[in-house]
């Protein structure tokens, strides 16, 4: 069994980062070597199988994902992100990145289980949906069957904990069988992956505590606890003494690591796109289809969906409907084919933005921003 719980990085800084440089290395290299090998194959046969593109359309995508963590723990670990707290439901935000997830949840053959109660916390609302989201990424690559989230409040000090708890390993292998490794490395080492790593930087940065218990029987448990919990001993405190020593928030990159998708046919709107978002540290896919869009999303949702109005039509407006059958809230924004309007979606009865196409290059982020941050 291990038990870590600490409430700020390591004293020797400089080794536990050179550690997570040579880790950051370490996996995109794994992923890209298995790409390659792919790659060579197919260009040797000329030939690849429906599993073997998907194959390596995930290994792809996981180098690329674990590039972005990189960027956004070298952003969290630089320490000039100044933060905004406020009064936030832990409970319902909780739920809310649970659901966004669900269909990716589902896929994956995981059943999540809740014990919620409800509890606010103050803490800043960007950084605490990063937080959920890495943490979920993190359950979701180690989770064999069942996943249980728990918010309860710690009886003294009055804490606010979320603490969840998986089992890592087959059910044969937790019952007996021999858990065996052709890389060398341990149950537990498999666990420090990229995710887990932003999951304890973002914790380190919102000064929150943090416990990982590995057991030997296969059961991984994490608590999360925040000193910042709205209790009845809080009455009279007022909103100058809640974010004394926070400034306005001045995070360059408020939304980095939110996953946006584009539905663009056309060559140049898709590279306006690009350009827009490009210093925003967003993980952007592009599809050109509805087909594409519904494949996409078809097991995993992302958190805003950017379409060009050309393409809209019975078919998208199946796709949205069903979107929003499991986030109601759902970002939406549409690129008109001309014009440079924007308007955002509580302009009068508008249910999504829209931008003109000569406004995207700079209008884009600002939509995408206030869009988003409705969400968290």
């Amino acid at each position: 069994m291990r038990a870590a719980n600490p409430t700020w990085p390591p004293e020797g800084q400089e080794e536990h980062y050179r550690a997570l440089i040579a880790q950051i290395g370490s996996e995109i290299g794994v992923s890209l070597s298995s790409a390659l090998e792919r790659v060579t194959a197919l260009a040797t046969t000329g030939k690849i199988d429906r599993p073997g593109l998907k194959a390596l359309r995930d290994e792809i995508e996981l180098a690329r994902r674990i590039g972005m963590m990189g960027q956004q723990l070298a952003r969290f670990a630089s320490g000039r992100i100044r933060q905004s707290p406020e009064a936030l439901s832990l409970t319902q935000m909780t739920r809310d990145v649970l659901v966004q997830r669900g269909r990716e949840i589902s896929a994956r053959g995981i059943d999540v289980r809740q014990a919620m109660r409800p509890i606010d916390v103050i803490v800043d609302a960007t950084l605490l949906h990063a937080l959920l989201q890495a943490l979920v990424d993190w359950t979701m690559e180690h989770a064999q069957a069942n996943l249980e989230f728990r918010i309860d409040l710690r009886p003294w000090p009055p804490h606010a904990r979320l603490s969840c708890h998986f089992s890592h390993r087959p059910p044969a292998e937790v019952n007996g069988d021999a858990f065996t490794h052709t890389d060398g490395d341990t149950p537990i080492d498999q666990l420090d992956t990229m995710s887990w790593r932003l999951v304890q930087q973002i914790a380190w940065a919102l000064k929150l505590g943090l416990e990982r218990v590995d057991g030997p029987e296969g059961i991984a448990a994490v608590t999360i606890e925040f000193p910042q919990t709205v209790t009845d001993q809080m009455e009279g405190v007022t909103a100058i003494e809640i974010d004394q020593g926070f400034g306005v928030s001045d995070n360059s990159k408020p939304l980095a690591g939110a996953q946006v998708l584009v539905l663009a046919g056309r060559r140049d709107l898709r590279s306006d796109i690009r350009e827009a978002t490009r210093h925003m540290g967003l993980v952007v896919d592009f599809v050109s289809s509805v087909d594409e869009a519904e494949e996409f999303c078809r097991d995993a949702l992302p958190q805003a969906v950017i379409y060009e109005s050309a393409l809209a039509g019975q078919r998208f407006d199946r796709l949205r409907s069903s979107i929003e059958v499991d986030v109601p809230h759902f970002v939406f924004i549409e690129i008109a084919q001309e014009g440079n309007t924007f308007a955002l979606s509580n302009e009068g009865d508008r249910q999504h933005a829209t931008l003109g196409r000569e406004a995207v290059l700079a209008s884009l982020p600002s939509a995408l921003i206030f869009e988003l941050s409705r969400t968290l």
